[in-house]
């Protein structure tokens, strides 16, 4: 119910395939093995009305970190038809990024043997303001997936790269 096309967008590739996500970030660690890097996923939504109708648009960001030397980073949209209602966008927010880091993390893990990284998905939920009483449930869905989670304000791959793209 909703537009999705499940290519991502990078700056300055354009729109490419999940392999070529992995291929570039690849890359991108081979350039600099001794570097320490983060691979970040995180999703944020921003909603709209279309023709009368409630649209929320989901980003969900790919982002790889060389910490202190640059980062590279991959999004792609969809487009749903939903009522803005904030625990079920975050819920849905949530599950996206969980999604892309199951299919996506075995992957990389293949993909990439000498650089040292760490992985975390990054949820848009703080302690202040509406989402404080969802802290617990979100970033239990996502250890209960085996993954770190970081919220508010450390959760820069939804609350400021995904946001960018919504």
């Amino acid at each position: 119910m909703g537009e999705k096309n499940g290519l991502f967008t990078s700056p300055t590739l354009g729109k490419i395939e999940n392999n070529r996500v992995i291929e570039e970030i690849s890359k991108f660690m081979e350039a600099d093995p001794d570097s320490h890097y983060k691979v970040v996923i995180g999703t944020d939504s921003q909603g709209r009305k279309i023709n009368g109708k409630s649209q929320i648009d989901y980003v969900t960001a790919i982002i790889v970190h060389r910490e202190g030397r640059g980062a590279r980073y991959f999004w792609k949209k969809e487009k749903v038809i939903q009522k803005p209602i904030l625990r079920d966008k975050i819920y849905r927010e949530t599950l996206m990024s969980i999604s892309t880091a199951s299919e996506m993390v075995p992957e990389l893990r293949m993909a990439i043997s000498a650089a040292v990284y760490d992985f975390e998905i990054h949820v848009d939920v703080g302690a202040f303001g509406p989402t404080r009483d969802m802290i617990k449930e979100v970033t239990g869905m996502v250890r209960a997936n085996g993954f770190e989670v970081k919220t508010k304000p450390e959760s820069w791959g939804a609350s400021s790269v995904a946001d960018k793209h919504t």
